[in-house]
């Protein structure tokens, strides 16, 4: 009689393709950041704790068991910006659809018709990358990004290209920091935006591309930068940045990303 040594079920399939896909969503979040070496420390004391329960070594066992089981709540203060990525991902990416949102359930049919004015940002950012204006303008979707309207000043204005260009003309007071668009309206100028920490970026990028790449990678906010040097347009989204393209590619990148608000 003949017995199975080793069974392979669909779910044990299942099971593996999950946890690959979830350690590789993992490693795109970290990479390039100074979480992934605290991460491969961690992973390595556990392949030791594995082996050193496998040799039934009680007392160093007892001791790793122990680190590892604090590690838990120490990991998500070190990893608390990335699982935020990472929760922000699966929401973004996942769960959130277009014919689906709260908004839509709760506002018992009022149909909210403001959309964001790409014409204007798309000739202000054309006349600024002319005149090597530096800009950065970071565009709602989903997140509010009230945290971040509230450490600039508040206008609350409508979106037109003067005005964009008026605000980061150089002697202007609100030129040093980001503006920030939500639907129809410039809801804030001079707003302070957090840099991104990862440490693989080209020694080109300067504080505006940091801090589009920041917010992008703590909401799900689109943004929009003219450089000062070149005069060069740049679009952020996520962790990645598209550098060089013209009003025309530009427009095309945002009817496409705000294509969910205008549904």
């Amino acid at each position: 009689m003949i017995t199975a040594f080793i069974t392979v079920r669909f779910l044990d399939i299942l099971d593996i393709l999950l946890v690959a896909f979830l350690l590789y969503q993992i490693y795109n979040l970290i990479r390039g950041t100074t979480a992934i070496n605290i991460f491969i420390g961690i992973f390595t004391l556990y392949l030791l704790w594995l082996l050193v329960k496998a040799l039934n070594m009680d007392l160093l066992s007892s001791i790793l068991g122990q680190v590892i089981g604090v590690g838990v709540i120490a990991l998500i203060i070190v990893f608390q910006q990335e699982i935020r990525r990472f929760l922000l991902i699966i929401s973004t990416r996942y769960i959130t659809k277009k014919r689906f949102s709260f908004e839509k359930i709760f506002s018992f049919g009022e149909q909210n018709e403001e959309t964001v004015n790409v014409d204007s940002i798309v000739n202000a950012c054309s006349n600024m990358s002319a005149f090597k204006t530096g800009a950065l303008i970071a565009i709602s979707k989903k997140s509010d990004l009230l945290s971040f309207i509230r450490t600039g000043d508040v206008l609350n204005a409508d979106t037109s290209s003067r005005l964009l260009e008026s605000i980061f003309f150089k002697n202007s007071p609100l030129h040093d920091g980001a503006v920030i668009i939500k639907k129809d309206k410039i809801a804030a100028a001079r707003c302070v935006l957090p840099i991104t920490e990862r440490i693989d970026l080209p020694p080109q990028y300067g504080m505006r591309h940091r801090a589009a790449l920041g917010i992008s990678e703590k909401t799900d906010a689109i943004v929009v930068l003219v450089s000062e040097e070149t005069g060069a347009i740049s679009f952020a989204k996520q962790d990645t940045i598209e550098t060089n393209i013209g009003p025309n590619r530009l427009r095309q990148i945002l009817e496409k990303e705000l294509m969910i608000e205008k549904m």
